[in-house]
């Protein structure tokens, strides 16, 4: 009788550390340190557990790569949330970079490329990279200095703030320049977000209400409309009417 191979499972390999507890703790004796943060040497695991449950508290294994494992005398609870509480800190502290897109048009006015180059000094401000995207539709592709003296524009209109990390390529039907913000920038950034943190934890201390996380800055309004239909328009038909279109709904 042929027997069917065993499936894999894909999560035997996948296991986390799981933190041992009293009586998963199974090695025959520990080193322990007690709820003061003595240390009290060596002892046999069940005299550790014993002394645990006359304070109330648990052996918890702080060490088990040590021979004999390191246990702590403490309230487990109290552990966890304290161990959760670091990782949120931890997460919180984090820089996230994100790459903000900012789409062009070449008949773009000037007004347009104004508010957008406002836009892009806030994304950069807040330590965010920021991607101008011309797009071309019809025949505009064959004039592709027209984006190109967009993308200098736009650089030059935030060249205090940010430094060129990809120079104007283009991609496909599109034209394309990266900014990525100057470390005096990135610097300042991370010194607001500690003064941030310090003043959630003062107020978390001092049981006042916390304060308002930074406002996150929101995406632009996709002003291009992406359809396959837009290549085919040759003349470019409809262009300064889709602007105007837009300009006004800004407005509003």
């Amino acid at each position: 009788m042929a027997f069917g191979r065993s499936r894999f499972d894909p999560r035997a390999n996948q296991r986390t550390f799981q933190t041992r507890v009293n009586h998963r703790i199974r090695v025959p004796e520990v080193r322990v340190i007690g709820a003061d943060g003595a240390m009290l040497g060596v002892m046999l695991t069940h005299e550790a557990m014993k002394l645990a449950q006359e304070s109330g508290l648990d052996l918890v294994e702080v060490n088990p790569k040590t021979d004999p494992p390191v246990c702590k005398i403490l309230d487990y609870g109290k552990f966890k949330y304290e161990e959760k509480k670091k990782a949120g800190e931890a997460k919180r502290k984090q820089t996230v970079v994100e790459i903000k897109e900012i789409k062009l048009r070449p008949k773009t006015d000037d007004h347009d490329i104004a508010f957008k180059a406002k836009a892009a000094r806030r994304f950069l401000e807040a330590g965010h990279k920021v991607k101008f995207t011309v797009r071309f539709r019809g025949r505009e592709i064959t004039h592709p200095e027209k984006a190109q003296e967009q993308l200098t524009l736009m650089t030059g209109q935030t060249e205090d703030l940010a430094n060129i990390e990809t120079r104007p390529m283009m991609e496909g039907r599109t034209m394309t320049v990266l900014l990525a913000p100057k470390p005096q920038v990135l610097q300042k950034v991370a010194q607001a977000k500690v003064a941030a943190e310090k003043a959630r934890q003062l107020a978390e201390k001092e049981g006042r209400p916390l304060p308002p996380a930074s406002a996150s800055l929101p995406d632009l309004p996709d002003d291009d409309d992406d359809d396959d239909d837009d290549e085919d328009d040759e003349d470019g038909d409809g262009d300064e009417g889709d602007e105007a279109g837009e300009e006004g709904s800004r407005q509003e």
